[in-house]
């Protein structure tokens, strides 16, 4: 019984709307992962793509950020250590030793300061966090603005990449200082009924305006590249100030329709740390198949819609938190807690 109360005063204070976003938007990276293989050859698959990036990696981190509001606690720094570069350095190692043998001649390599594909967000956050102990004490619109011109100063330098995910940790910066600058009544504001309406028409518009110019480069949503990479040294900076401005504007329209309540799948909006760092395995197993050929026409694309969806619920089950959460939190108290329930059924 005191477990079940436990549970509940945990549920009455957890604020479903972020759930509710996290599972939507991890979903999205799942899908986003899914089909980029196929952007270059189907418009409205590269359209989608690209209107997904402008806003799911931005509105998690806005949200990592809003919830960093911990920073002045004792043993913040100890704490975010072990909640993200423990795990950063366990999962670069398990994802090496898959790729050695998923690629087969590959030789194995663990290299801890070049991240695998989707490890960089912990790489960054964990940034992002020390970063917070500066920009926290000056004002908040000039703490924004200097995150800004450092994002777009960073793209001038040819030889920053993916080496400690430096390009992205500075690109993403201003979002992330978004999220820990908002306030409730920032997101109360989205939500009423006329923001939520022109939020709509916003999204609305800007996937019109990438299906109408199918020629720009993705390079720019993944802020992982230097303007020499994208063939724009001379028009860098002012290219990506436009995809900051589209960027948040459809991260805070995105934000201004999700739902509030608590729904069936709000609960595993809990749980996207463990679909974040697990899917990459079925994906790269993916892209390294036979499937990869199979898929060709529109109807092949509701099918791996509906496998996203399916690996993202999967990933997030009890199961699969019971497995891994060893490895993703460092501790076993929901294996335990599963299994003193099913002893303890009265």
């Amino acid at each position: 019984m005191s477990e079940q109360k436990n549970d509940m005063v945990i549920d009455m204070k957890r604020d479903f709307y972020f759930d509710n976003a996290k599972f939507i938007l991890i979903c999205l990276v799942v899908f986003g992962h899914f089909i980029q293989p196929f952007i270059h050859d189907h418009k409205l698959i590269s359209t989608i793509y690209q209107f997904v990036y402008s806003f799911h990696m931005p509105a998690f981190i806005l949200i990592a950020g809003y919830f960093a509001k911990g920073i002045k606690e004792d043993g913040y720094i100890m704490k975010i250590t072990k909640k993200l570069l423990l795990p950063y350095l366990i999962f670069q190692s398990i994802y090496s030793i898959y790729y050695y043998f998923l690629y087969s001649g590959n030789e194995l390599y663990i290299q801890p300061f070049n991240p695998h594909w989707s490890l960089w967000f912990l790489i960054s956050l964990f940034c992002w966090n020390l970063l917070l102990y500066v920009f926290s004490k000056i004002h908040p619109f000039v703490a924004i603005s200097i995150a800004i011109l450092m994002g777009i100063a960073i793209g001038y330098f040819p030889f920053v990449g993916n080496f400690l995910s430096i390009s992205r940790t500075f690109v993403f910066l201003p979002l992330f200082l978004l999220g820990y600058f908002a306030k409730k009544k920032h997101f109360i504001y989205l939500k009423q009924p006329a923001t939520m309406i022109v939020s709509a028409i916003c999204l609305i518009i800007i996937f019109a305006i990438y299906y109408l110019n199918p020629e720009i480069n993705t390079g720019w949503l993944l802020g992982s590249k230097a303007y020499a990479a994208l063939d724009m040294v001379q028009i860098g900076g002012m290219i990506r100030l436009c995809f900051y401005c589209v960027s948040i504007l459809s991260t805070f329209s995105f934000l201004s329709i999700i739902p509030k309540s608590k729904y069936f799948f709000t609960k595993w909006g809990t749980r996207t740390l463990y679909v974040y760092l697990l899917h990459g395995f079925a994906i790269k197993y993916f892209r390294n198949s036979e499937w990869l050929e199979v898929v060709k026409e529109s109807a092949d694309f509701i099918f791996i819609s509906l496998a996203s969806l399916g690996l993202t619920l999967l990933l997030s089950s009890n199961l699969i938190k019971a497995i891994s959460q060893p490895l993703i939190e460092l501790r076993m108290t929901f294996l335990k807690k599963s299994v003193y329930s099913m002893f303890n059924t009265k």
